[in-house]
Protein backbone atom coordinates (compact mmCIF):
# COMPACT_ATOMS: atom_id res chain seq x y z
CA UNK A 1 0.00 0.00 0.00
CA UNK A 2 1.69 3.25 -1.24
CA UNK A 3 1.01 6.82 0.74
CA UNK A 4 -1.89 8.84 -0.73
CA UNK A 5 -1.85 12.45 -0.17
CA UNK A 6 -4.98 13.98 0.71
CA UNK A 7 -6.03 17.41 0.52
CA UNK A 8 -7.35 19.01 4.14
CA UNK A 9 -9.13 22.60 4.71
CA UNK A 10 -7.23 24.82 7.03
CA UNK A 11 -8.91 24.41 10.63
CA UNK A 12 -8.72 27.96 11.70
CA UNK A 13 -11.31 29.17 9.39
CA UNK A 14 -13.45 26.20 9.92
CA UNK A 15 -13.58 26.59 13.79
CA UNK A 16 -14.55 30.41 13.34
CA UNK A 17 -17.34 28.89 10.75
CA UNK A 18 -18.29 26.31 13.16
CA UNK A 19 -18.18 29.08 16.08
CA UNK A 20 -20.40 31.24 13.96
CA UNK A 21 -22.82 28.63 13.28
CA UNK A 22 -23.37 27.64 16.85
CA UNK A 23 -23.93 31.14 17.63
CA UNK A 24 -26.64 32.07 15.45
CA UNK A 25 -27.74 28.54 16.12
CA UNK A 26 -28.53 29.78 20.43
CA UNK A 27 -29.61 33.04 19.04
CA UNK A 28 -32.33 31.32 16.93
CA UNK A 29 -33.09 29.05 19.99
CA UNK A 30 -33.28 31.99 22.28
CA UNK A 31 -35.78 33.85 20.04
CA UNK A 32 -37.54 30.71 19.25
CA UNK A 33 -38.09 29.93 23.26
CA UNK A 34 -39.39 33.46 23.73
CA UNK A 35 -41.50 33.04 21.20
CA UNK A 36 -42.93 29.64 21.99
CA UNK A 37 -42.12 28.66 18.31
CA UNK A 38 -41.58 25.07 17.90
CA UNK A 39 -40.32 24.69 14.46
CA UNK A 40 -37.01 26.75 14.43
CA UNK A 41 -36.48 25.53 17.84
CA UNK A 42 -36.41 22.50 16.60
CA UNK A 43 -33.93 23.20 13.56
CA UNK A 44 -31.61 25.33 15.54
CA UNK A 45 -30.98 22.40 18.21
CA UNK A 46 -30.31 20.34 15.23
CA UNK A 47 -28.32 22.56 13.44
CA UNK A 48 -26.46 23.26 16.91
CA UNK A 49 -25.22 19.30 17.20
CA UNK A 50 -24.54 19.32 13.67
CA UNK A 51 -21.93 22.24 13.99
CA UNK A 52 -20.81 20.49 17.47
CA UNK A 53 -20.07 17.33 15.25
CA UNK A 54 -18.39 18.94 12.54
CA UNK A 55 -15.58 19.67 15.25
CA UNK A 56 -14.55 16.38 15.43
CA UNK A 57 -13.11 16.93 11.88
CA UNK A 58 -10.40 19.15 13.33
CA UNK A 59 -6.78 18.04 14.53
CA UNK A 60 -3.24 19.26 14.77
CA UNK A 61 -0.14 18.15 12.42
CA UNK A 62 3.03 19.15 14.14
CA UNK A 63 6.37 19.68 11.09
CA UNK A 64 7.47 16.53 10.21
CA UNK A 65 4.49 14.83 10.61
CA UNK A 66 1.54 13.67 8.99
CA UNK A 67 -1.94 12.18 10.22
CA UNK A 68 -3.33 8.91 8.27
CA UNK A 69 -6.89 9.19 7.42
CA UNK A 70 -9.11 6.13 7.16
CA UNK A 71 -12.76 5.33 5.99
CA UNK A 72 -14.28 2.70 8.19
CA UNK A 73 -11.14 1.07 8.22
CA UNK A 74 -10.62 1.90 4.55
CA UNK A 75 -7.38 4.09 3.99
CA UNK A 76 -8.46 7.50 2.07
CA UNK A 77 -5.01 9.13 2.24
CA UNK A 78 -2.27 11.23 4.11
CA UNK A 79 -2.08 14.80 4.88
CA UNK A 80 1.13 16.19 5.77
CA UNK A 81 0.52 20.18 5.78
CA UNK A 82 1.30 21.51 9.26
CA UNK A 83 -1.03 23.29 11.76
CA UNK A 84 -4.70 23.03 12.72
CA UNK A 85 -6.46 20.83 9.71
CA UNK A 86 -10.12 19.71 9.17
CA UNK A 87 -11.75 16.90 7.28
CA UNK A 88 -14.43 14.62 7.06
CA UNK A 89 -15.68 14.01 10.98
CA UNK A 90 -15.98 10.32 10.07
CA UNK A 91 -12.43 10.33 9.13
CA UNK A 92 -10.33 7.75 11.56
CA UNK A 93 -6.77 9.59 11.97
CA UNK A 94 -3.33 8.24 13.03
CA UNK A 95 -0.82 10.52 13.86
CA UNK A 96 2.94 9.27 12.38
CA UNK A 97 6.32 10.94 13.08
CA UNK A 98 8.34 11.87 9.85
CA UNK A 99 11.35 12.85 11.77
CA UNK A 100 14.77 11.43 11.65
CA UNK A 101 15.62 8.93 14.65
CA UNK A 102 17.97 6.85 15.73
CA UNK A 103 19.27 4.07 17.99
CA UNK A 104 22.07 1.72 19.00
CA UNK A 105 21.66 -1.63 19.07
CA UNK A 106 22.53 -3.88 21.91
CA UNK A 107 25.69 -5.24 21.79
CA UNK A 108 25.33 -8.76 19.90
CA UNK A 109 27.22 -11.87 20.56
CA UNK A 110 27.82 -13.48 17.07
CA UNK A 111 30.31 -15.50 14.97
CA UNK A 112 32.35 -14.07 12.60
CA UNK A 113 33.24 -16.01 9.41
CA UNK A 114 36.12 -17.33 11.09
CA UNK A 115 34.34 -19.22 13.66
CA UNK A 116 35.47 -16.40 16.41
CA UNK A 117 32.72 -15.26 18.81
CA UNK A 118 33.04 -11.26 18.58
CA UNK A 119 30.80 -8.81 20.26
CA UNK A 120 29.51 -6.02 17.96
CA UNK A 121 26.54 -2.96 17.82
CA UNK A 122 25.74 -0.66 15.36
CA UNK A 123 23.89 2.91 15.43
CA UNK A 124 20.91 3.04 13.08
CA UNK A 125 19.47 6.25 11.79
CA UNK A 126 16.38 6.35 9.66
CA UNK A 127 12.97 7.65 9.15
CA UNK A 128 9.61 6.78 7.57
CA UNK A 129 9.23 8.19 4.04
CA UNK A 130 5.82 6.44 3.74
CA UNK A 131 3.11 6.83 6.20
CA UNK A 132 1.15 4.50 4.53
CA UNK A 133 3.26 1.33 4.50
CA UNK A 134 4.38 2.38 7.91
CA UNK A 135 0.75 1.71 9.36
CA UNK A 136 -0.94 -0.75 7.61
CA UNK A 137 2.10 -3.13 6.47
CA UNK A 138 3.22 -4.10 9.62
CA UNK A 139 1.88 -3.85 13.21
CA UNK A 140 4.17 -2.16 14.71
CA UNK A 141 6.76 -0.13 12.79
CA UNK A 142 9.36 1.00 15.52
CA UNK A 143 9.46 -2.82 16.92
CA UNK A 144 10.16 -3.58 13.09
CA UNK A 145 12.87 -1.91 12.86
CA UNK A 146 14.68 -2.64 16.17
CA UNK A 147 14.29 -6.47 15.29
CA UNK A 148 15.51 -6.60 12.06
CA UNK A 149 18.09 -3.76 12.53
CA UNK A 150 19.46 -6.42 14.94
CA UNK A 151 18.83 -9.73 12.32
CA UNK A 152 20.88 -7.72 9.64
CA UNK A 153 23.63 -6.82 12.27
CA UNK A 154 24.29 -10.54 12.61
CA UNK A 155 23.88 -11.21 9.01
CA UNK A 156 26.49 -8.68 8.12
CA UNK A 157 28.93 -9.81 11.42
CA UNK A 158 28.79 -13.51 10.01
CA UNK A 159 29.99 -12.72 6.06
CA UNK A 160 33.30 -10.68 7.26
CA UNK A 161 36.23 -12.24 9.62
CA UNK A 162 37.15 -9.85 12.18
CA UNK A 163 40.30 -9.17 11.23
CA UNK A 164 41.99 -9.35 7.40
CA UNK A 165 43.71 -11.96 6.78
CA UNK A 166 44.35 -11.58 2.98
CA UNK A 167 45.50 -8.51 0.51
CA UNK A 168 42.12 -7.35 -0.46
CA UNK A 169 39.64 -9.41 1.96
CA UNK A 170 37.22 -7.01 3.57
CA UNK A 171 37.60 -7.45 7.20
CA UNK A 172 34.95 -6.04 10.24
CA UNK A 173 37.54 -3.77 11.91
CA UNK A 174 39.53 -2.58 9.03
CA UNK A 175 37.19 -1.89 6.18
CA UNK A 176 34.45 0.39 7.99
CA UNK A 177 33.36 2.06 5.48
CA UNK A 178 32.37 -0.68 3.46
CA UNK A 179 30.94 -2.78 6.21
CA UNK A 180 28.75 0.36 6.99
CA UNK A 181 27.45 0.53 3.27
CA UNK A 182 27.05 -3.38 3.30
CA UNK A 183 24.86 -3.05 6.69
CA UNK A 184 22.74 0.32 5.19
CA UNK A 185 21.78 -2.21 2.27
CA UNK A 186 21.25 -4.79 3.88
CA UNK A 187 18.67 -3.02 6.74
CA UNK A 188 17.25 -0.95 3.43
CA UNK A 189 15.81 -3.98 1.59
CA UNK A 190 14.44 -5.77 5.22
CA UNK A 191 12.51 -2.30 6.10
CA UNK A 192 11.23 -1.37 2.63
CA UNK A 193 7.75 -3.16 3.06
CA UNK A 194 8.00 -0.95 6.13
CA UNK A 195 7.76 2.44 4.42
CA UNK A 196 11.18 3.02 6.21
CA UNK A 197 14.54 4.66 4.81
CA UNK A 198 18.09 4.53 6.59
CA UNK A 199 19.63 7.16 6.76
CA UNK A 200 22.75 5.84 7.89
CA UNK A 201 24.61 2.48 9.52
CA UNK A 202 27.62 2.30 11.42
CA UNK A 203 29.44 -0.32 13.94
CA UNK A 204 29.47 1.41 17.28
CA UNK A 205 31.25 -1.23 19.13
CA UNK A 206 33.26 -4.03 18.17
CA UNK A 207 35.65 -6.42 20.03
CA UNK A 208 36.32 -9.92 20.55
CA UNK A 209 34.19 -12.08 22.97
CA UNK A 210 35.97 -11.77 26.86
CA UNK A 211 36.47 -16.11 26.79
CA UNK A 212 38.89 -15.59 23.72
CA UNK A 213 40.21 -11.68 23.74
CA UNK A 214 43.23 -12.56 25.57
CA UNK A 215 43.87 -15.32 23.24
CA UNK A 216 43.56 -13.10 19.90
CA UNK A 217 45.62 -10.35 21.84
CA UNK A 218 48.49 -12.46 21.75
CA UNK A 219 47.79 -13.00 18.27
CA UNK A 220 47.67 -9.86 16.98
CA UNK A 221 50.93 -8.87 18.99
CA UNK A 222 52.51 -11.86 17.80
CA UNK A 223 51.61 -10.88 13.99
CA UNK A 224 52.25 -7.32 14.71
CA UNK A 225 56.10 -8.39 15.84
CA UNK A 226 56.58 -10.87 13.21
CA UNK A 227 55.48 -7.87 10.55
CA UNK A 228 58.26 -5.81 12.98
CA UNK A 229 61.01 -7.99 12.32
CA UNK A 230 60.05 -8.94 8.68
CA UNK A 231 60.75 -5.33 8.02
CA UNK A 232 63.39 -4.63 10.08
CA UNK A 233 65.47 -7.69 8.80
CA UNK A 234 64.87 -6.36 5.08
CA UNK A 235 66.54 -3.29 6.10
CA UNK A 236 68.96 -4.91 7.13
CA UNK A 237 69.78 -6.69 4.06
CA UNK A 238 69.66 -3.46 2.17
CA UNK A 239 72.12 -1.87 3.88
CA UNK A 240 74.56 -4.78 4.31
CA UNK A 241 74.08 -5.15 0.13
CA UNK A 242 74.76 -1.55 0.08
CA UNK A 243 77.94 -1.18 2.88
CA UNK A 244 79.32 -3.97 0.58
CA UNK A 245 79.08 -2.40 -2.61
CA UNK A 246 80.57 0.99 -1.53
CA UNK A 247 83.46 -0.85 0.12
CA UNK A 248 84.17 -2.73 -2.95
CA UNK A 249 83.61 0.44 -5.71
CA UNK A 250 86.05 2.57 -3.40
CA UNK A 251 88.61 -0.27 -2.94
CA UNK A 252 89.25 0.65 0.49
CA UNK A 253 89.73 -3.12 1.79
CA UNK A 254 89.58 -6.16 -0.41
CA UNK A 255 87.40 -9.15 1.54
CA UNK A 256 87.23 -12.49 0.68
CA UNK A 257 84.21 -14.92 0.59
CA UNK A 258 85.08 -15.87 4.46
CA UNK A 259 85.67 -12.58 5.56
CA UNK A 260 82.44 -11.10 3.65
CA UNK A 261 80.30 -13.92 5.62
CA UNK A 262 82.17 -12.96 9.12
CA UNK A 263 80.78 -8.91 7.89
CA UNK A 264 77.72 -9.66 6.88
CA UNK A 265 76.75 -11.52 10.01
CA UNK A 266 78.16 -9.10 12.57
CA UNK A 267 76.13 -6.20 11.16
CA UNK A 268 73.02 -8.50 10.97
CA UNK A 269 73.99 -8.59 14.46
CA UNK A 270 74.61 -5.21 15.02
CA UNK A 271 71.14 -4.13 12.79
CA UNK A 272 68.30 -6.68 14.09
CA UNK A 273 69.61 -6.84 17.67
CA UNK A 274 67.17 -5.40 19.84
CA UNK A 275 69.91 -4.18 22.67
CA UNK A 276 72.60 -1.77 21.83
CA UNK A 277 75.53 -3.66 20.76
CA UNK A 278 79.09 -3.49 22.24
CA UNK A 279 82.16 -2.97 19.78
CA UNK A 280 85.62 -4.41 19.94
CA UNK A 281 88.18 -2.68 18.66
CA UNK A 282 90.83 -5.27 16.80
CA UNK A 283 94.29 -3.59 17.35
CA UNK A 284 96.13 -6.36 15.08
CA UNK A 285 95.82 -7.57 11.27
CA UNK A 286 92.72 -8.28 9.95
CA UNK A 287 93.50 -11.45 9.27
Amino acid sequence: MKENPLHSLPGIPVLLGILVVEAFAAWVFVGSAQGHASGPLVGAIVVALVAAFCLIGLYMVEPNQAAVLSLFGKYVGTVKESGLRWNSPFYGKKKISLRVRNFESGKLKVNELDGSPIEIAAVIVWQVVDSAEAVYNVDDYESFVHIQSESALRAMATSYPYDQHEPGQLALRSHAAEISQHLKQELQERLADAGVAVVDARISHLAYAPEIAQAMLQRQQANAIIAARTRIVAGAVGMVEMALAELQKSGVVQLDEERKAQMVGNLLVVLCGERATQPIVNAGTLY
